[in-house]
């Protein structure tokens, strides 16, 4: 499927070149927006056909390479020839899966002309271990929530007596690495109200990973921090207040809306990527319980899903890294502007069926309502910014509905399938 789109109007000069990473991915809309706005000539690469990344208008061509994930040596070398077919060109991976085989192969990719914002293999490894990093922000006075790490062969019967129900099991990694040297998606996390529920839910998790993360729930609101970063000192940073997430029981947001960091995040958000000398863009989760104590839940050593917000807000965080990886280091980003609105509409789409289907098993909080949620999503909020949809570049918007219903629910519904026949 092809369709013509009109050249986007920039200052860009032919020697200042991106590449754009998991071009499927909201984020990957924004940062393809931004850097052509910034006179960069973008080239999207996808796993697929085509993308929505690479259907805007602001995308100068887009190229197809192996799954990172299945092949990661092919995925690599692809992007090696898109670089020398060409040019050299600052290289942004959007994803975990794609960010992993491009920091262990970087050497080829730089050989080749990229450049890209990493830090040390080994300290990217280690931000996307989440066991690791609880521990870490335990040891710097964070509070986090209490956690036990069941690993594969381990027996559980003892502690699913034990445990203080309800709790939260989750991958311990985003990406589990295969046999033949690539990774897989691990999944969502889940929760367990009793023993019984326990047992069959860490069953299932074992299924996809060889490490579970069992924590206490923390009642609460999800809150994170944004930050740019060069060997761990700060150069920009961004946070914001969900009031939809895609899941109700937690996951990527569908609205939000950008707020002053609270200085209690900010501190201990700062205090764990200067402890591993973080550099490049990272989101630092967190549950914020009722009193306003910050429990740590994790790090995404990564660009996030709701990235059109901040640069919406004024915090440009895609030209940052771009200006970092080929400069060395860049002035400190804008700071945000509050009461900036973002929505992905597909995401708010998810969010109401979510809602309508009720509470999974095993949750213990409240959950929204249907009618209350109905009207709020049917309502418009004026001034609302969005993800993907524009009126001078829609085509994003409409590769976002196609993608999900033509390949993600086939393939989610055509794995469950497979499930329920094994």
């Amino acid at each position: 499927m092809t369709f013509r789109r009109a050249p986007v109007r920039s200052s860009h000069r032919p020697d200042v070149r991106a590449i754009i990473l998991d071009g499927n991915e909201n984020q990957s809309v924004a940062a393809t927006r931004s850097l052509a706005r910034a006179g960069y000539r973008v080239t999207v690469g996808s796993t697929e056909s085509w993308s929505k990344a690479g259907w805007s208008r602001s995308a100068a061509d887009s190229f197809t390479y192996p799954s990172p994930g299945s092949d990661p040596d092919g995925f690599v070398k692809r992007i090696a020839r898109e670089l020398e077919r060409g040019g050299p060109a600052v290289v942004l991976p959007m994803t975990e899966s794609s960010t992993i085989p491009v920091s262990l192969h970087r050497e080829e990719i730089e050989a080749a002309g990229g450049k890209m914002l990493l830090p040390p293999h080994d300290v990217l490894l280690r931000v996307f271990d989440k066991s690791g990093m609880t521990e870490l922000a335990r040891s710097l006075g964070i509070a986090v929530p209490r956690t036990w790490v069941v690993e594969a062969g381990a027996d559980a019967a003892t502690l699913a007596g034990e445990l203080p129900y309800p709790v939260v099991l989750k991958p311990n990694v985003s990406q589990q690495r295969t046999s033949s040297g690539g990774s897989a998606p691990t999944g969502a996390p889940a929760y367990a109200t009793n023993a019984q529920q326990f047992a069959n839910t860490l069953a299932e998790l074992r299924a996809r990973c060889s490490s579970v993360l069992v924590q206490e729930f923390v009642v609460g609101t999800g809150a994170g921090y944004f930050a740019l970063m060069r060997s761990g000192d700060l150069r920009g940073e961004f946070a914001h207040r969900r009031i939809r997430d895609v899941r109700p029981t937690g996951s990527g947001s569908a609205l939000r809306e950008s707020v002053t960091p609270t200085p209690a995040i900010r501190d201990a958000s700062l205090k764990l990527l200067r402890a591993v000398g973080w550099h490049g863009v990272a989101m630092v989760e967190f549950r914020l319980r009722p009193d306003g104590t910050p429990v740590f839940l994790e790090v995404n050593g990564r660009f996030w899903n709701s990235l059109a917000l901040a640069v919406h807000a004024g915090v440009d965080f895609p030209l940052g890294v771009a200006k970092l990886a080929e400069h060395g280091d860049v002035e400190p980003l804008a700071a945000g502007r509050p009461g900036v609105r973002c929505r992905w509409f597909l995401g708010d789409a998810r969010h109401l069926v979510s809602v309508w289907r009720g509470a999974p098993a095993g949750y213990p909080a409240a959950f929204p309502s249907r009618i209350g949620t109905t009207l709020a999503e049917l309502i418009p909020s004026l001034g609302t910014k969005h993800d993907n949809f524009s009126l001078s570049d829609p085509m994003p918007e409409v590769g976002d509905w196609l993608h999900f219903f033509g390949r993600k629910l086939p393939r989610a519904l055509a794995g469950k399938l497979k499930g329920g026949d094994a």
